[in-house]
Parts: C-alpha cells; sequence; structure tokens
C-alpha cells in the first residue's frame, strides 16, 4: 500500500478545530449525550491529535451513565484514524488522559484510547479490519490538493475514490469514503472548504450526493475564527444524510460568530423554528429542496438561496424549447487579429459580416464599430477558397498565424476554419446580447444586423417579444440568478456565460399582460433596472425588498 510522509511544513492539510466548533458539529450531527450513543459507531477519518475525540469520548460517557451502560464495554463505539504516528499517538495520549480526569481506571482509558484510534490511510482503507456501518462520520479533513502529494498515493486515491477528479483536494475523497459508511440514516458532518459544491473538480462529489443522500445543513462559516490557526480556506460545516431529502437549512455565520452562537444556531434547528427572528450572528434560512445534479450548486445568503429554490420551484429555465428560447454564444475564432479586422478591402463583401463585440454595446444599444468577421463559412460548410481569390489571398497571407492555432494543427486540412462555425441564420435574426463580464446584466437588443463575437452571449426566441425579456435579463431577478451559480471575479464582477444565463428562470411569454409587458419594455429602452426589478417582482410574487436584499 503506497504510503506518504509529512514534511516540516505540515505537507498533510492538518488544519485544527477549535473546541467549541466541534461541540456545535457534534450536536448537528445529533451526536448527543441524551441519545443511547453506546449503541451507534461514530467514526472520525483523519483525527489530527483528537480534537474532536476527546469531545466524543465526554458525550459517549456521559450517555453511558444516562443509558446504563459500562464504558468499558465501549470498545467498537468510536474509530478513529490518521495516516500519521505521531498524531496517534498523541490522541490516544489526550482521550486517554481525560478518561482519567472523569473517573476511569488507568487500564480502561489507555485499552479504550488504543481500541478507539488506529494508525491507517483512511481513502484506502488502512486500519479497517474489516466491514464498518457508522451511524455517525465526523472531521476537519485535510485540505491538500492531489498533485502535492507522491504520485503513487494519489493515483491510489483516484482509483479508490470515483469523485476525486481533475486537480481536486483530497477532502473530496474523504466526503466519499465517508458516506460509503453510512447505514441507513446516518450522518455525516465535516467542516471544510465549500469550494467542491461551486466548482469543476467537484461535479462528481455533488452528483453523488444529490442522487444517494441528503443535504441537512450546510453553515457557511467563511470569516469565522473557527481552527486554531489562520486559514484561507472558506470552510462551512456541512451535514449529509443517508436517506431522502427533505427541507435543508442553509446558515450564514458572520464574522464574529462564537460559541455562545453555535449553542443557539444548535438549539433553534434542533427545535425545526424556522419563523423566530435570527438572534445572534447569524442568519438561518430552510430550503423546501436541495439542488440537484452535479451542476454548480448556487451560493449566497440563506435568503438569496431560499428565494432561488421558491423560482425554480415555480417557474421554467429562460432556455425552453416551448418557446423557442435558446441561449449561445457568439464566434470565437483563435486568431481574432487575422479574422475580426477593420478593413480588407481585398476580401469579397460576401465574405465579410458586421461583427459586435462586448465594447460596442457599453451604452445599452449597438454602436458599430465597423469591425467585420471574415467569414471561410457557407452554410455550414467552409468555401472553397478558390471560389473567393480574394479571401484566398488574404488568409494565404497570414497562413503561418493562422495554421499556428490548436484547430488548424488538429485539422490540417481545414486550416483556415474558426474555431466556430458560422451560424448562417444568425446575424439576421434579432437577438439579445450580454457580455460576458460585468457587475450586473447588461442585455442590448440587436435587431438583426451584427453577427456576435465570442465575448458576447447571445439569446434568442421564436415567442418573447424581445424588449419585454431583455425588461427581465435587466431586473435584478438576473442578477440573483447568475450571482449564485457562477464563479465570481475580482471587484465582485460576474460571468454571464451561457451555463450560468440558462440558470435563470422565467414566466412563460403569454402570461404577462399587456401593462406589465409595456412596462418591461420601456424599462429596457430606459436602462431603468430599479423599474425593471419592481415589474419583475410582481410577475415573479416576490416582494420587491426581498429581491433587492438577495440580489445584492
Amino acid at each position: 500500500m503506497p504510503t506518504w510522509t509529512v514534511d516540516p511544513d505540515g505537507a498533510h492539510g492538518e488544519v485544527f478545530t477549535r473546541r467549541w466548533v466541534v461541540e456545535l458539529i457534534l450536536d448537528l450531527a445529533g451526536y448527543r449525550a441524551v441519545e443511547d450513543l453506546g449503541a451507534s459507531v461514530i467514526v472520525e477519518p483523519a483525527c489530527g491529535a483528537g480534537a474532536f475525540l476527546v469531545p466524543i469520548a465526554e458525550r459517549l460517557m456521559e450517555s453511558c451513565t444516562k443509558h446504563g451502560r459500562s464504558l468499558a464495554d465501549m470498545g467498537s463505539a468510536i474509530r478513529a484514524f490518521d495516516v500519521l504516528d505521531r498524531n496517534v499517538e498523541a490522541a490516544r495520549e489526550s482521550v486517554a488522559a481525560r478518561l482519567v480526569e472523569l473517573g476511569q481506571p488507568d487500564d480502561i482509558a489507555a485499552s479504550l484510547s488504543s481500541q478507539w484510534i488506529s494508525q491507517g490511510d483512511f481513502l484506502l482503507g488502512a486500519g479497517l479490519d474489516g466491514p464498518l456501518e457508522a451511524d455517525f462520520v465526523v472531521g476537519n479533513p485535510p485540505y491538500v490538493r492531489l498533485e502535492d502529494i507522491p504520485t503513487t498515493v494519489s493515483d491510489a486515491y483516484r482509483s479508490e475514490c470515483a469523485t476525486m477528479r481533475g486537480r481536486a483536494d483530497i477532502y473530496v475523497g474523504f466526503f466519499e469514503k465517508g458516506l460509503s459508511l453510512l447505514g441507513p440514516g446516518g450522518r455525516l458532518a465535516f467542516i471544510c472548504a465549500d469550494r467542491w459544491m461551486h466548482n469543476q473538480y467537484g461535479e462528481r462529489l455533488r452528483a453523488l450526493v444529490a442522487s444517494e443522500y441528503a443535504v441537512d445543513t450546510v453553515v457557511a462559516m467563511h470569516s469565522v475564527d473557527a481552527f486554531e490557526q489562520s486559514v484561507s480556506a472558506y470552510p462551512a460545516i456541512t451535514v449529509l444524510r443517508n436517506g431522502c431529502q427533505g427541507p435543508a437549512h442553509v446558515v450564514e455565520a458572520a464574522d464574529d460568530f462564537n460559541a455562545t452562537d453555535g449553542g443557539r444556531l444548535a438549539r433553534r434547528l434542533d427545535d425545526g423554528d424556522d419563523h423566530t427572528p435570527d438572534e445572534g450572528h447569524f442568519q438561518v434560512a430552510t430550503l423546501e429542496r436541495w439542488f440537484e445534479g452535479g451542476g454548480h450548486w448556487p451560493s449566497g445568503s440563506p435568503g438569496a438561496l431560499e428565494l432561488i429554490t421558491d423560482l425554480e420551484k415555480r417557474f421554467d429555465p429562460l432556455e425552453d424549447w416551448r418557446t423557442g428560447t435558446r441561449v449561445g454564444i457568439g464566434v470565437a475564432t483563435g486568431c481574432d487579429e487575422v479574422f475580426v479586422v477593420g478593413d480588407a478591402p481585398e476580401v469579397e463583401p460576401s465574405r465579410l459580416l458586421p461583427m459586435l463585440t462586448a465594447h460596442d454595446i457599453t451604452s445599452g444599444v449597438p454602436r458599430w464599430s465597423g469591425r467585420h468577421l471574415v467569414n471561410p463559412w457557407d452554410e455550414g460548410r467552409l468555401v472553397d477558397l478558390e471560389a473567393y481569390p480574394g479571401l484566398a489571398s488574404y488568409l494565404r497571407r497570414h497562413a503561418s498565424r493562422i495554421k499556428g492555432r490548436y484547430v488548424a494543427r488538429n485539422r490540417p486540412e481545414s486550416w483556415y476554419r474558426t474555431i466556430d462555425r458560422v451560424d448562417p441564420d444568425l446575424q439576421a435574426r434579432p437577438k439579445l446580447l450580454l457580455p460576458d463580464l460585468k457587475t450586473a446584466a447588461h442585455p442590448v437588443l440587436d435587431t438583426g444586423e451584427f453577427y456576435p463575437h465570442h465575448n458576447l452571449y447571445y439569446v434568442v426566441s421564436d415567442k418573447w417579444d424581445l424588449e419585454v425579456l431583455g425588461g427581465l435579463l435587466l431586473s435584478d431577478v438576473a442578477n440573483l440568478f447568475v450571482g449564485a451559480y457562477c464563479v465570481k471575479m475580482r471587484g465582485g464582477t460576474y460571468r454571464f456565460q451561457a451555463q450560468y444565463l440558462r440558470k435563470i428562470r422565467v414566466p412563460a411569454p403569454d402570461s404577462i399582460d399587456a401593462t406589465a409587458a409595456s412596462a418591461l419594455a420601456k424599462s429596457f429602452r430606459d436602462r431603468d433596472r430599479v423599474a425593471a426589478s419592481d415589474v419583475a417582482a410582481a410577475l415573479y410574487g416576490i416582494d420587491r425588498s426581498d429581491l433587492r436584499h438577495a440580489a445584492a
């Protein structure tokens, strides 16, 4: 079995959790002394020096006293693992010392700590002496990128854990392995970075959770002092359950969230009280359902996520075959300096398409800069260069640059193609254009004069009045959805890419009365985001202030 050793700087990604945070995690998982914990099994897959194990042992001992069990018989009630011998030794010493402080004989304390804590790599099954079914899996799994550990070990991890893909952090594997141990109704509660919910390498884990498990609670603690040392990990407490998905709690903890707040939060969620105003440094919302599939799960305040789940339940996506509405991206050439030009007099006029870029629509209406796309396509096929001598001369003059592109090297017989085919009908079709990078949605109407550059996304529709749809896309509703699903850039800039635009929910075009439609169209023409948002809130049946706060 491959192994790896820690370097002096702590290459195993050890970040130790504060005691009050551990107590909160155990409460959220349901591992409480009032329950008969002696009849259950709890697993800590990366125990470190025992930050979780000491509180676990205390709760187990108190439960045994309440339920008439002997702690000496609890050798199988706790299973903990660590890859480092020094951590195993430190954890055993901490647990044994605490048991002695609580009145256990030295020999029983030493025996239990030895039985409970094993040396081994949890991801590779080391330390497991047979099948193990757990009622609870808790902990703070290590934060280490796969590329930062020896290849033999990372290859073994990928082989064992199907969810570990790309540049994944190994905590993804701890989620997968931990979930696989849960018996019916069992819960996993980890504190670790929440990036897996939103980025590419978490896709398989999201799909696994959405299809086979339930999300019970997510507590975002991005700026909370949750660890013994300062880290930039965007942590969250995530509680998952082996069972059917029901309502899910979403919590946002403020910077000064503390032990007192943790106790209040645990009691509130345990009571199931969704109507009491938030008391303490946190906000809570209860979602009727969790998000489906392996696509990016949205991020945002509890209120924003609650609003998104409501809208997703009641309205259809923007891209919809029933309305003939489609979202796409403009043409990518791979060599704009050749294919996007202001002047190419030798090229036949039929091979030049007037092109709009993001710069051309900053004012809210198309202001064409005079640039053209040199178009080598006709009805979806590359043109015969012999039929267009001007085009042929121009392209051959720039052949060395054109042929240096990957698409040309990969298809040398089609060396003069653009990366994307040119849609023969798109130029003449009315369409809404949206620039990729923007702090707020910026839809602009092209009535059918131009072809979009690849830094623009477009929306076409058979049934929508595009000014009315433009009003909806100008409103805070579009910002709500895109802001929740997209990867945010520096300075609060959003990526208005097709995959995120398709997340936007809209009412049916024929459900909008003439007055509302007229108001949306006017707000679009006037570039009045506030007016558009007012009308949109009424159409969606939501409170305007809720929309404003959620989209902020």
